[in-house]
């Protein structure tokens, strides 16, 4: 799908038509927010998440709280092709799809998944590519807490795999002998994001040159599920990470976002951090998010 130009929105400006990449004549540089980390508990414990509430509210849902912090991100329209996997471990990529509502539609959401393992083993080379599950997010106008019924954005800084969730994956998802023998090989775990319905200039996706992120910022958490528990990292602040977005992602744009690597190349990304934020540029125009990602195990 070709790229739109418009004039820059003003306050009787309507949104423009269609879902694809619109380019506004007044493209920031970057913009200047705050960013919500991680804050550990007083006493002193490891932290955790619940996936779902405690209907009772007997037990909260996370025992550490978000603190927030200042943050320039880059705006990278025009310049994706400056971040890779590899190197700051993301990448955006001109990907259109059949699929575009993404509703209820097994099928559907068939040939979509079938698109994207196309999509990553092409771009990044791989033997395999198997994906494991996928979450849609739409954004409500009032407030809505994060639940497996209603997911929304995640404005907290973040990575969805730790080296020991990332290899139970494997052993999930694969038949036993084949994740013995591919777990030994390089893997890797992509998220590959999509926005759905319209250009997502409500909350967009900033992502954290991996490269900036010192080991010790990263610290494990317990996301704990009905049946079994997880992990993954939250990130303590630091004023040297590098963030970018790329601003006003259309449906026909995806973000891979590496989550984990095995063994990522000398001087490269390992992990991405990325969260949710307040675009204070964001037209007057823009729907609220909507969008779909897909989590990908990647072999090589």
């Amino acid at each position: 799908m070709a790229t739109q130009t418009t004039t820059a929105p003003s306050a009787t400006t309507s949104a423009p038509q269609g879902t694809g990449t619109f380019t506004l004549s007044n493209e920031p540089a970057f913009v200047d927010v705050e960013l919500n980390y991680y804050t550990p508990p007083k006493d002193g414990s490891k932290p955790y998440q619940y996936i779902t509430p405690d209907p009772t509210g007997r037990i909260p849902q996370r025992n550490w709280e978000r603190k927030p912090y200042p943050a320039r991100i880059t705006n990278l329209r025009g310049h994706e092709q400056d971040v890779n996997m590899d190197e700051t471990g993301f990448a955006f990529l001109r990907a259109a799809t059949k699929e575009v509502a993404f509703v209820d539609d097994e099928q559907a959401l068939q040939a979509y998944y079938q698109e994207t393992v196309d999509l990553v083993t092409q771009h990044t080379g791989a033997q395999k590519a198997v994906i494991f599950d996928h979450t849609i997010r739409r954004r409500r106008a009032e407030p809505t807490p994060d639940t497996p019924s209603t997911r929304q954005p995640v404005p907290q800084v973040h990575v969805d795999q730790t080296p020991e969730s990332a290899l139970a994956r494997v052993f999930r998802h694969l038949p036993a002998e084949e994740a013995e023998w591919r777990s030994k090989r390089r893997f890797q775990i992509v998220n590959v994001w999509r926005p759905i319905g319209a250009p997502a200039f409500d909350m967009p996706l900033a992502l954290a040159d991996g490269r900036t992120i010192r080991p010790g910022n990263l610290v494990p958490s317990t996301l704990k599920y009905p049946d079994r528990d997880g992990e993954t990292f939250v990130i303590m602040h630091s004023p040297e990470y590098e963030w970018y977005y790329l601003r006003g992602m259309g449906t026909d744009e995806v973000a891979l976002i590496k989550c984990y690597d095995s063994a990522p190349k000398e001087g490269g990304s390992q992990f991405t951090p990325h969260t949710a934020f307040e675009d204070p540029t964001k037209p007057e125009w823009a729907k609220l998010r909507q969008s779909i990602e897909l989590r990908v195990l990647v072999f090589y």
